[in-house]
């Protein structure tokens, strides 16, 4: 990776040059109560962690659902769903076992997490207002990088405001490379940074190499999901010099990890920069959480390390996890970054007291490793993580089966194009830590009424395969 380091190099002398470089100089706050030894952990499940999973919907929005009527959302006065400890007085309400959300470890509703924010907000109400380079960053904010960064066992780590705009915020700087180191104002076919990108991609990374594209300082190439054999053949024939391989660790609809130990291995062959998306492994795989780059013990072998805190993290707000050198590149010209507000600071604590609680917290990895095992058990169906794409063909067998689950107690919609490709609709059910046993036992025999488990297509191809 010694020609990645020299044009990153490259491009920071040529941004230093300019005057372009823009620094992080943060805000001090007081944070008496940000140490890591001050969260109280716990060994278990408690009764706080099921606010994570049970809702309440009112009879209005119960209704409409079952009889597919279009609704605003202003059946509770704005709100469609309102969890139980907020549940208004008005109107009558059914509760709902959650199997749709993205809070793997139920950490939104941890007491740690709730009382930094609580500390924060009482302390600085939402803290400065402003974008990061400007006057939004604080030593919060400082906090949560270093725990991030050491989390991933990278250099530094970047915080933007939410995990889409850190997959763009890492594009347009990766075209940047192209851009400032080209030969004349405009970088030729042989000066652009070629991304390779697998095919079902996540729309943040999708959308960030199509602004790179309109930029002209990349080109763009899919390889086809997971296809190790078709990527090395798109890397052997590309006569490109600067070459990046981006993908999902953990593919967020489909459920299955990119093959990050094959990965490595080309990337030592052909010398490109690897990044990863991993917004739905971090906190959920690895020892320690560090995501699928741990899991596979493969973690010097990834470059970049992109995620979000909005799911196993269960607070809000994105990260890029990568090298002081990269990190100075991303934040004077990842425009997404650049230009956004900062993350307010009671969630830039929380965000750091969910770090630190789910690396301490290990009995949480554990216990939904455990609810994949029991659905796998119950099913037969070979799941390979939290994430269970149950593909039913059209939308209206999936819209069916949402329905039918809903009528048994159940929160889990239809998952419907453009999201997914036409005929592959699917009921996406994410597991939780804060699942029981009996929650999986009661979904896994209300799904039997209404699907058949052996004739369940598991993989499909997404309306992503044909987007660049």
């Amino acid at each position: 990776m010694d020609s990645w380091n020299e044009w990153v190099e490259q491009t920071l002398d040529k941004l230093e040059y300019r005057k372009l470089l823009r620094s992080l100089r943060p805000i001090h706050l007081s944070d008496d109560n940000s140490h890591s030894d001050e969260f109280e952990c716990f060994d278990g499940l408690r009764q706080w962690d099921r606010a994570s999973v049970e809702v309440e919907i009112s009879e209005t929005t119960f209704q409409k659902w079952l009889q597919d009527i279009p609704s605003p959302g202003d059946d509770l006065g704005g709100s469609g769903i309102a969890y139980t400890a907020a549940r208004t007085s008005a109107g009558r309400f059914r509760k709902l076992i959650l199997f749709s959300g993205n809070d793997y470890l139920g950490l939104s509703s941890h007491p740690s997490v709730i009382k930094a924010a609580t500390q924060a907000v009482q302390k600085h109400g939402m803290g400065p207002r402003g974008s990061a380079l400007i006057c939004g960053y604080t030593n919060y904010h400082r906090l949560l990088e270093s725990s991030l960064a050491e989390l991933k066992s990278k250099e530094d780590c970047l915080l933007c405001p939410t995990g889409f705009s850190a997959n763009m915020a890492f594009m347009t700087a990766v075209g940047n490379v192209s851009l400032l180191l080209a030969k004349d104002s405009q970088p030729s076919i042989d000066e652009r940074v070629a991304v390779f990108s697998d095919a079902l991609n996540h729309a943040s990374i999708i959308d960030g190499i199509r602004l790179a594209e309109k930029q002209k300082s990349v080109a763009a190439f899919v390889y086809q999901h997971c296809d190790m054999h078709h990527l090395n053949e798109l890397l052997t024939n590309c006569p490109m010099k600067k070459k990046v391989v981006i993908t999902d660790s953990l593919f967020s609809m489909d459920g299955d990890f990119a093959p990050l130990v094959e990965l490595v291995k080309l990337r030592k062959k052909h010398g490109f920069l690897l990044a990863i998306d991993d917004a739905h492994a971090t906190f959920v795989c690895g020892k320690t959480g560090g995501g699928a780059a741990e899991l596979f013990n493969c973690i010097s072998g990834v470059d970049i390390c992109i995620g979000t805190l909005s799911k196993a993290g269960g607070c809000h707000g994105g990260y890029i996890a990568c090298s002081k050198k990269w990190k100075q590149l991303i934040q004077s010209r990842g425009r997404s970054f650049i230009f956004s507000t900062s993350t307010p600071v009671p969630i830039a604590a929380a965000a750091h007291a969910a770090v630190i609680v789910a690396k301490k917290e290990m009995w949480r990895r554990r216990a939904i490793w455990n609810r994949v095992q029991d659905f796998r058990d119950l099913t037969g169906i070979p799941i390979t993580s939290p994430i269970i794409s149950l593909i039913v063909g059209s939308e209206a067998t999936a819209l069916q089966a949402s329905r039918h689950l809903l009528e048994f107690g159940f929160h889990i919609t239809a998952i419907r194009p453009p999201t997914v490709a036409p005929n592959s609709c699917r009921l996406r059910i994410a597991l939780s830590a804060a699942h029981t046993l009996d929650d999986v036992k009661n979904l896994t025999a209300a799904l039997s009424q209404c699907i058949n488990f052996s004739e369940i297509g598991f993989y499909c191809t997404s309306w992503n395969a044909a987007r660049l």
